[in-house]
């Protein structure tokens, strides 16, 4: 089915057929001056006839639109052609020897048309294209993306509510029981007072019996002696009743607690009194040369770029705060998750998922021992390496377990999740053979970084790996003694290997002034190192309380988080300023 040009739609996938009477084949140029669609024959015939051989045909795409045909209301017989530029109005050939328009200067107006209208409404349309348009698909992404935080946000919240009650709920039950265990030892103790009571009545009435006794044997002396002591008798006295005492009872005073007392126990929500950002949107005269960009990457990197260069070396590093990760013996290494989520592994498998009070909110055994073999991806979704077999889980935020990524003969140590681009590095080994495999962030491997320009193996333990804002790859190589640091290319940069005889370097990061932090597990320190690899200075020793760093990682706010051996603590320092 043919369209006309005013059923055509104008972004329509069409097939627009030539104007020619009984030719029907596809439209390719258009006749300015017929204002007629035609195919390259009979635009060949059109440019040979003898009477439209001066006629402008051109690309259908650079073609003329025609004018409405429109009669004059003077002059009701003729066409509206013109435009009078001193009136700025239509008119017909008649109109101008009119006195209205006498001596004014007239235009065709189909090129006014042409150069003026039609040209203004290509490039408004070339900025509704290129720019609003955009902008605004960016916008609903950017709200999509904010619904999804904030039931993500909402559901955490939940979460930590729920864990908070927990909680409380477990205290409570703690003090009811050692509160019973008190009213128990009170009643043994007052017991314990009546039953003495009791045997003293006891051993009085058996007393009484034994008097009444030997009185009964004065009555009937069978001898002399009981005579004499019968006569006696009067001076025997009968000994008084004992003393007892009617115990005090305890009293017990219910608690005076309201449901806002029990409320306060529980945390609150609140919504900040504020008002509404609004959403930052690009001028129109930048915006265009950025289209390839989201607007929430865009908003990322400027944040970032704002942070960066405000920031700088603190000269003391401060301790903030500590964290106790239940379920785990000591920390290996540490991802840290949106929402202040907090994921950490110890020397035997555990990994522990926490919130910012400490409770722990989900456990996994792994095959993991001392690597950094999980991650979270750019979605908030854990990543984890199965050395076993040979695969890389994912968690999602529903806890759901599925395997991602499958290695084939490789077995996967490290794993890192890519803050710039959502990329997925692996440290890997098969035999003797060892690489750091890239991934993209649906799981496609893309890089395989081996070997040095010299065909030489990199690396040999790749036990711990991250990512500098550059892209340069980093590894923590425990059996080479060195920390490995190629480009996004997989060209060797440089390695390096600590400041004593001897470095065995553990967990690493990086942050965003492009500095390598690493755990050496000989001098029990945690090495600060500039971007190029040039040594700095010993970060956190044993004045800072580390006694044997494991695991390092740096959080959305520039705090390092430090992870160690044979404690299941935390602790977050802050070092730059």
């Amino acid at each position: 089915m043919a369209f006309s040009e005013s059923q055509i739609p104008p972004d329509a996938q069409h097939y627009l057929v030539c104007g020619t009477v009984d030719c029907e084949k596809n439209c390719q140029f258009y006749c300015n001056d017929c204002h007629q669609p035609m195919c390259e024959q009979c635009r060949d015939e059109h440019q040979k006839n003898k009477k439209t051989k001066n006629h402008e045909v051109v690309p259908y795409k650079q073609r003329k639109r025609p004018l409405p045909v429109e009669k004059c209301k003077i002059h009701p017989t003729r066409h509206i052609e013109l435009l009078c530029e001193e009136c700025q109005i239509p008119i017909c050939s008649k109109c101008t020897a009119t006195k209205e328009h006498r001596g004014h200067a007239f235009t065709d107006l189909e090129f006014v048309f042409d150069e003026k209208v039609s040209l203004k409404c290509h490039e408004e349309i070339a900025k509704i294209r290129n720019y609003f348009d955009p902008i605004s698909q960016d916008l609903k992404k950017e709200i999509a993306g904010d619904v999804t935080e904030i039931k993500k946000i909402m559901e955490d919240i939940r979460t930590s509510m729920k864990a908070e009650a927990k909680s409380v709920k477990k205290i409570v039950d703690t003090i009811t029981s050692e509160k019973i265990e008190q009213v128990n030892k009170i009643e043994q103790s007052l017991l314990e007072t009546l039953i003495n009571q009791n045997q003293q009545i006891d051993d009085y009435l058996n007393y009484l019996n034994d008097l009444i006794k030997t009185y009964y044997g004065y009555l009937s002396p069978s001898n002399i002696e009981q005579l004499t002591c019968a006569l006696k008798s009067e001076n025997l006295m009968i000994r008084p009743i004992p003393e007892t005492f009617k115990p005090v009872l305890p009293i017990y005073t219910a608690g005076q607690h309201s449901k806002e007392d029990v409320a306060k126990l529980l945390g609150r929500i609140t919504v900040p009194n504020t008002k509404p950002e609004n959403r930052k949107i690009k001028p129109i005269e930048t915006a265009c040369t950025e289209l390839k960009l989201t607007g929430k990457q865009r908003k990322q990197d400027r944040e970032k770029s704002d942070v960066k260069q405000t920031l700088s070396l603190s000269s003391s590093v401060t301790k903030v705060r500590e964290y106790t990760v239940p379920g785990v013996g000591d920390v290996f290494h540490i991802s840290h998750g949106k929402s202040g989520r907090l994921w950490a592994s110890d020397s035997w498998g555990n990994l522990v998922q926490t919130d910012l009070q400490g409770n722990q909110l989900q456990k996994i055994q792994t095959s993991g021992r001392s690597e950094g073999y999980h991650t979270v991806t750019q979605d908030g979704d854990l990543i984890y390496t199965d050395r076993d077999n040979k695969v890389i889980n994912k968690i999602t935020p529903d806890n759901t377990i599925t395997e991602f990524i499958i290695t084939g003969d490789w077995e996967p140590l490290s794993i890192h999740s890519s803050h710039i681009n959502g990329d997925i590095l692996v440290g890997m080994m098969k035999d003797e053979e060892v690489k750091v495999t890239r991934y993209n962030k649906t799981g496609t491997e893309i890089q395989n970084i081996q070997k040095d320009n010299k065909g030489k193996g990199l690396y040999s333990d790749p036990h711990y790996i991250t990512e500098k804002i550059n892209g340069d790859v980093c590894v923590s190589d425990y059996n080479k003694h060195a920390v490995v640091v190629v480009d996004k290319s997989g060209q060797h940069r440089f390695s390096y290997t600590g400041q004593g005889s001897r470095f065995n370097p553990y967990g690493i990061c990086t942050d965003l002034l492009g500095h390598i932090l690493v755990c050496d597990n000989v001098s029990k320190t945690v090495h600060l190192l500039d971007q190029d690899g040039q040594f700095l200075s010993l970060l956190l020793t044993s004045q800072q309380g580390v006694e044997c760093p494991r695991s390092v990682c740096v959080d959305d706010e520039n705090n390092l988080w430090v992870g160690q051996r044979d404690t299941n603590t935390v602790t977050v320092y802050k070092y730059l300023q």
